[in-house]
């Protein structure tokens, strides 16, 4: 098998670098900041609408993932959030940020 076929074979693969497959957008991120916070008072999806617009219009933001069945909100950032300002979109949007998942 020649270098070249190995490449091809490899630049399909659903899998990292390091050995990880990924089922979502927001784990390719190279470089990224993922951070899982629980928010209380979401119920259906308008909730978590509202909840991801304020929490996307923060700098550095790339994705937010809000699950109202679970409270859990995934927040993709460049770099890590300061929890203030993650609590203030929270609020923003008329829901409770109470803390890390």
């Amino acid at each position: 098998m020649t270098a070249e076929t190995e490449t091809q074979q490899s630049t399909g693969s659903c899998c990292s670098p390091a050995g990880s497959c990924h089922d979502t957008a927001a784990d390719v991120q190279i470089g990224a900041v993922t951070t899982v916070y629980r928010v209380t008072g979401m119920t259906c999806g308008h909730c978590e609408g509202a909840v991801t617009a304020e929490l996307t219009a923060l700098p550095g933001v790339s994705s937010v993932k809000a699950v109202a069945a679970t409270g859990e909100v995934t927040v993709v950032s460049a770099a890590p959030l300061a929890e203030d300002d993650v609590r203030a979109a929270v609020d923003e949007a008329g829901y409770e940020l109470t803390g890390q998942a």
